[in-house]
């Protein structure tokens, strides 16, 4: 266990150097604190989005699912991967242009405060969701990968000590860099473990052998119903115009055509990650039958694991690498919500830059905490990840009218769609059956989302006469 421990050691201190070394620069003001300047490439975009994209849910919760259902886990990072295609196609250029900084903020541009506001904190309910799942799976790898030393909680502890610490230093110039480093690892790491793994059971052809439904659980689209995939594909689509992690990568490119191919290109790059995690854990079917279902999360830790000590090392520690990426990411765009369209908004509008800093770092560490606390009482990562990411159904709704249709566009269509989409999202997940035979129709959450949300978009427009207002008119004189 001694090189294992060594590999990890050297990445925390790898992580941490990375973050002093930026430090200077993120002390310069919010907008490097926050939004690296707003001086990243293409390729930086790419890194990041695919970092951000490739954490907890798309490698150890693809391979948590698949132990149960096969293949066709895989299909959660495809989905990812065309929510950046349409994020870079459609949306991350006009984010760039209009120089906002959030979601809510582009809202009040065009609608009202009120939009901004519940905006704000459906997003912020969302982003901390998704930051409890990067501990959750931090936990399950470290807990693997030296469980003489952490239980999976402590583990889950160690990793929010990480995730914080180097989120406050550095903001999104330590996770822009240190994206470089981590998602080269994870694919050399998962493609070498991939094809370990698979030689260790005896090759594919061993591996269907020994699968229990095997026809099943080796086909891409056997194991999981066709309506739920294409409610990933929706989901991710969905979140990657609005969630304010992919926006607050769109808002920090050196200008509009650098946000649009850095989003096509993280794209390619996040597709194959998710269908080699599944076959790690259909291996994990055949090597470790007894692991309870409840526990699956670690079932590709602990195929890695069963690797010769550097390759596992080296990979696990990449995993857990690519889960700080993207919890930093994350903690830092709760942290700019809660700043920007609460704090800075409406409590202390006049704050000046340096101590606006302060207040950032402060929020992220408050925020940090209430996340570990949500990753202590979270349920399967994938499914968690799909119901948290729903919630930006409302928001993309509105985005896309006010992008393609801004004639049918009210003042209150933001406030009254938002809070529409979020007590949906309740009453879906309420006990009991509540929505009735509602529910059994639609089947996924984002299927009832999207018809709710636009049914009370064209509502408002009938029922409230007052027009949006034409931003790009008014920046104009």
């Amino acid at each position: 266990m001694s090189i294992q421990l060594v590999i990890v050691c050297l990445y925390i201190l790898m992580l941490f150097g990375i973050s002093f070394w930026v430090k200077r620069r993120a002390d310069k003001g919010s907008t490097e604190y926050l939004f690296a300047g707003r001086k990243l490439g293409s390729a930086l975009i790419a890194v990041n989005i695919t970092g951000l994209a490739v954490g907890a849910a798309s490698t150890v919760g693809v391979a948590e699912r698949a132990f149960s259902v096969g293949m066709a886990a895989g299909w959660y990072n495809a989905a990812w991967a065309a929510g950046s295609v349409v994020m870079g196609l459609v949306a991350a250029g006009k984010l760039r242009a209009l120089k906002v900084s959030t979601i809510p903020e582009f809202f009040e541009k065009y609608y009202d405060t009120k939009g901004r506001v519940i905006s704000a904190i459906g997003l912020i309910i969302i982003m901390c969701v998704i930051t409890a799942l990067q501990y959750l799976a931090g936990g399950a790898i470290l807990s693997s990968l030296l469980p003489n030393i952490f239980t999976f909680k402590s583990g889950m502890l160690m990793s929010a000590v990480v995730f914080i610490g180097i989120t406050l230093i550095g903001g999104l110039w330590s996770s822009g860099l240190a994206n470089i480093v981590s998602v080269t690892l994870i694919y050399l790491g998962i493609i070498y473990s991939c094809i370990e793994a698979v030689i260790h059971v005896g090759g594919l052809e061993a591996l269907e052998a020994n699968l229990p439904n095997a026809t099943v659980m080796m086909n891409p689209l056997g194991g999981i119903p066709i309506v739920v995939i294409v409610s990933w594909f929706i989901v991710m689509i969905t979140q990657a115009i609005t969630a304010q992690g992919p926006v607050q990568i769109a808002c920090g490119a050196s200008n509009e055509k650098t946000a649009r191919n850095g989003f096509l290109l993280g794209g390619l790059l996040i597709f194959p990650i998710g269908f080699l995690c599944a076959i790690l854990g259909l291996v994990a079917k055949v090597m470790f039958p007894d692991i309870p279902v409840e526990k699956a999360a670690l079932a590709m830790p602990k195929v890695v694991m069963s690797l010769n000590p550097i390759a596992s090392g080296a990979t696990l520690a990449a995993l857990w690498a690519a889960d700080v990426s993207t919890a930093c990411t994350i903690l830092l765009g709760a942290g700019t919500l809660f700043s920007q369209d609460i704090y800075k908004r409406f409590i202390n509008p006049n704050i000046n830059d340096t101590a606006f800093v302060k207040i950032n770092r402060m929020i992220i560490f408050v925020v940090g905490m209430v996340t570990l606390w949500f990753a202590f009482n979270a349920a399967g990562i994938l499914k968690t990840m799909i119901a948290g990411l729903s919630m930006t159904t409302a928001l993309t709704c509105i985005f896309f009218f006010t992008v393609f249709a801004p004639g049918v566009c009210r003042r209150s269509s933001a406030f009254w769609t938002t809070l529409v989409g979020i007590v949906g999202i309740v009453l879906w997940y309420m006990p009991g059956n509540v929505l009735g035979a509602i529910k059994p129709f639609f089947q996924e959450v984002v299927y009832f989302e999207w018809v709710i949300c636009i049914i009370t978009f064209l509502l408002i427009s009938v029922v409230d006469k007052n027009k949006i207002k034409d931003v790009e008119k008014t920046e104009e004189a």
